[in-house]
């Protein structure tokens, strides 16, 4: 707040350092929940993004084609980490993972060649895994005896990340209402120890832009030091939360928690401003006895 004198200056700061701590405890508590809402949303994509899906080649498909096939799907722009299993390594896969004792019963390699690949996240649907594979199919004919996909993971998957979802963002709402009131209550409160010198300001011929300006530049600054604590704060819980909890670093998103701490000094400096700006006006409106 402007320092109209020392008296009131001595008065002020108090309030507004208090306004600042809790501003900054609210929009911590809002930011560490948005960074687990980060944390959900990598974590489903992680899980879909580890679901395999094979393409089975036909036993008489010319290793040109397959070749060709091969490169198409590497060149898809949904497609990672593609790899030709032939029947060789198909059959060390198999020897890895499962028992030996097929070896007594059969001479010749049972086992497919296959176009082994993984697929981004957002394309994880039943129905869109249906569509790449016609897609293939359309567009390599005979070349695949059969695309298979985990339908029931891929569906589990799904149905529990959009429910997740549909819960983070339930509490996300209710979160931030809660921080937009806080705050406001939080600003009321620091602005209530300066209606006096508003209304004295008022009073003396002060015109309301002139009383309001120098205030609604500290709710600004009040506003981006408290989004300032609480990124600092809240940079500093994940580091400690990956540092105990590795697994979590597999998760961390440069870019989420960018766009979160953009939120966060959004958030700040707007509430505080419109806060601010509206206690002044109603004191500014408010007659002299009424402030007692």
């Amino acid at each position: 707040m402007a320092q109209f004198g020392k008296s009131s200056s001595k008065k002020s700061k108090p309030s507004y350092g208090y306004a600042i701590i809790g501003i900054a405890l609210v929009l911590f508590l809002f930011g560490i929940v948005g960074w687990f809402f980060l944390n959900l949303r990598k974590t489903g994509d992680y899980f879909k993004e580890n679901i395999q899906v094979h393409a089975y080649i036909n036993r008489d498909a010319p290793n040109n084609k397959i070749s060709s096939l091969v490169n198409y799907i590497a060149s898809l722009p949904y497609a990672n980490r593609v790899e030709y299993v032939t029947k060789e390594k198909a059959i060390q896969k198999w020897n890895t993972e499962n028992d030996t004792t097929w070896k007594t019963f059969l001479k010749n390699n049972p086992l497919p060649e296959s176009i082994d690949f993984y697929v981004k996240a957002n394309y994880v649907q039943e129905d869109s895994l249906n569509v790449i594979s016609t897609n293939l199919q359309t567009n390599f004919p005979g070349i695949i005896a059969e695309f298979q996909f985990p339908t029931e993971t891929v569906t589990k998957v799904s149905t529990y990340v959009k429910t997740a979802g549909i819960i983070f963002l339930i509490m996300a709402i209710l979160l931030t209402i809660l921080v937009v009131i806080s705050i406001d209550n939080t600003i009321r409160l620091a602005m209530y120890s300066n209606r006096f010198l508003i209304k004295t300001m008022q009073m003396v011929g002060a015109t309301r832009g002139f009383i309001a300006k120098p205030i609604n530049q500290r709710a600004i600054i009040n506003g981006l030091i408290a989004s300032c604590i609480a990124i600092v704060t809240i940079w500093f819980s994940v580091i400690l939360i990956e540092s105990f909890i590795p697994n979590f670093k597999l998760l961390h998103d440069n870019n989420g928690l960018l766009m979160l701490f953009v939120t966060i000094i959004i958030l700040g400096i707007t509430i505080s401003l419109a806060s601010t700006h509206r206690s002044v006006v109603k004191y500014l409106k408010m007659k002299l006895d009424d402030l007692y």
